[in-house]
């Protein structure tokens, strides 16, 4: 990620909502809540990341229109 090692250093707590939709449940939206072992002074790195994250996101791209998705990123001390 943008020169920041992210192997080992990159976790996600993920939850969903799933609702009745005319009959027929469906996932109706996906929350994710990163959390990177990195330094503070990576701070720009990650939010330019974070930023281009939906176009880059295979999973992100193949369910956008269809499922409400939002993520946020969370900077800890390694």
């Amino acid at each position: 990620m943008r020169g920041i090692t992210s192997e080992e250093n990159l976790a996600a707590d993920v939850e969903g909502d799933i609702e009745d939709v005319d009959g027929v449940l469906r996932i109706t939206s996906i929350r994710l809540h990163y959390r990177l072992a990195t330094s503070g002074e990576n701070q720009e790195k990650v939010d330019r990341a974070l930023e281009a994250h939906a176009e880059k996101c295979p999973a992100y791209q193949s369910v956008k229109g269809c499922i409400d998705c939002t993520w946020d990123m969370e900077l800890v001390e390694p």
